[in-house]
């Protein structure tokens, strides 16, 4: 069943990536999947959104691990690539790059995924804390050809400040 984000969000897909529903798609905790139109020896590229309310203190660096860990309780092998904080001390973020061994379609295949967390504070109060994680998710081989794509995306998303 999908979820629904913590804080909502605005955003345009890249030309071509189409919306789908997370359940169909293999992705029921996300709150959002879009996919490729073309997919690469069998795996459909796609991008997921999901997030939470963490009003704990875990930094965005631990809220990846904890990422990294569910995923090797689901893979085959998973190797963090790169790890990278962003933002600012108001709007702080994370990203990190990752080479999966994943049996996907019945077939073991080599994927990268590409996280971004972005975490929204509260203006009045600091504590209250929601996570928003955006993730691509390709083949090895198809991953250079969409991760530009990914990053259109990301210079498109923004709080939905017109939800009341």
């Amino acid at each position: 069943m999908s979820t629904t984000l913590p804080v909502p969000i605005t955003f345009k897909l890249p030309e071509g990536w189409q919306a789908a529903a997370p359940d169909a798609a293999g992705a029921p905790g996300a709150a959002f999947v879009a996919v490729h139109p073309f997919p690469d020896s069998g795996f459909t590229a796609n991008i997921t959104i999901d997030g939470e309310y963490r009003p704990d203190t875990a930094t965005l660096a631990q809220i990846a691990d904890e990422s990294v860990e569910r995923l090797r309780a689901a893979v085959t092998d998973v190797h963090v690539v790169d790890r990278q904080e962003v933002g600012s001390p108001g709007s702080p973020g994370l990203t990190q790059t990752l080479e999966i061994s994943a049996l996907a379609g019945g077939v073991t295949r080599e994927l990268v995924q590409s996280q971004v967390y972005l975490a929204m504070l509260d203006e009045a109060d600091a504590s209250k804390r929601a996570v928003t994680r955006l993730v691509l998710t390709a083949t090895a081989a198809q991953f250079p050809a969409v991760v530009g794509d990914f990053q259109e995306f990301m210079s498109t998303v923004r709080p939905d400040t017109d939800v009341a």
